[in-house]
């Protein structure tokens, strides 16, 4: 009921933005959040609208990041009317053809490198400029006690043992030790192939940079090669980052970091990104209904399980997964939902 009472209140706005009745208004999408999309056909052209409940959400962000987006040669909506006030905007439309509906063995080359151009150019943003908040010790530690409380505690009804709750402590302290050393960039934060667009020209089309921060510079190469929503082989992911380091140096980056060193980096900020991301789908389910995430678990989960094995501090992570059965005991209760 809220939500037909806000698409009523949405077209009414439409309609004197517009100055015209004669349009369509159908849902385009939703995301992990309050927000939802609509994709608005009018006299031949057409717009996607984001409804963003100004309760639950604050725009001005989305519209401060999209115009310095924008300014720098970045495909980032164009924004035509906006009400702060009732949490509407009337965006460009960069389509429908996501990242996740055309990757594929022939495709991911070309379309990363798009991607990764973008990243070297988000990367060198003069930051003094943005008023963007920092990825500091207290987020990044708020986002993978997501994982304990959401998935483990919630989910899976799992107890921890206090030695085991202190060993939890002790990686995130790590991985919270390892992203603050890093350098830091603009990072869009939720980086990966729902999130880009394919595009005619400019590709990619980036959306959805609203909750963007200064942080590590591995953060959105990790939401990009590493997404919870498909999967690439290590190999592939190392020579991609090889790349990454190599036009970095071509763009006259001076870094003080060796590549064995970014690896690390990269891979850490892995498993920080992946305990949050668990966390979160499990949130979705449990919180807001949203059932669809659920799948993605295993795939990242298994990063996690798999990175943490071969770093001697980590270890203890994994070792905790294997302990508690947590695969195990997910996948039962996957099973059990849908045979219900």
């Amino acid at each position: 009921m809220v939500r037909d009472e806000r698409k009523q209140r949405l077209i009414k706005w439409l309609s004197g933005v517009l100055l015209t009745d004669d349009f369509s208004c159908e849902p385009a999408s939703s995301d992990a959040s309050f927000r939802r999309y609509f994709r608005v056909k009018c006299q031949a052209q057409s717009f996607v609208v984001m409804d963003a409940p100004p309760a639950q959400e604050d725009c001005t962000s989305f519209i401060m990041i999209a115009e310095v987006l924008r300014e720098n040669g970045i495909y980032a909506p164009e924004i035509f009317y906006k009400s702060l006030e009732e949490g509407f905007l009337v965006l460009s439309d960069l389509g429908t053809d996501s990242y996740l509906d055309k990757l594929n063995e022939m495709s991911v080359n070309g379309l990363y490198q798009d991607a990764a151009t973008v990243l070297h150019k988000m990367h060198a943003l003069a930051l003094k400029e943005l008023s963007i908040p920092h990825y500091d010790s207290q987020l990044l530690h708020k986002e993978m006690g997501l994982f304990d409380e959401w998935f483990i505690s919630q989910l899976l009804s799992v107890e921890l043992s206090s030695e085991d709750k202190k060993t939890l402590v002790t990686v995130k302290n790590a991985l919270t030790g390892s992203a603050l050393e890093q350098p830091q960039v603009f990072v869009h934060r939720d980086y990966h192939s729902r999130n880009l667009m394919v595009t005619q020209k400019n590709n990619p089309g980036v959306i959805d940079f609203q909750d963007a921060v200064v942080g590590p510079i591995s953060y959105d190469l990790v939401s990009l090669y590493r997404d919870c929503y498909i999967n690439w082989p290590d190999e592939k992911i190392y020579a991609w980052l090889d790349a990454f380091l190599q036009q970095r140096k071509q763009r006259g980056c001076s870094d003080d970091f060796d590549s064995l060193r970014f690896y690390q980096w990269f891979d850490w900020m892995g498993v920080q990104r992946h305990m949050k991301a668990v966390g979160i789908f499990s949130r979705l389910l449990l919180r807001d209904g949203k059932k669809g995430y659920l799948k993605d678990i295993p795939r990242t989960l298994a990063y996690i399980t798999r990175v943490c094995s071969r770093y001697e501090t980590l270890k203890p992570l994994a070792d905790l997964i294997n302990k508690y059965q947590l695969m195990k005991r997910f996948t039962t209760l996957q099973q059990e939902r849908e045979e219900a």
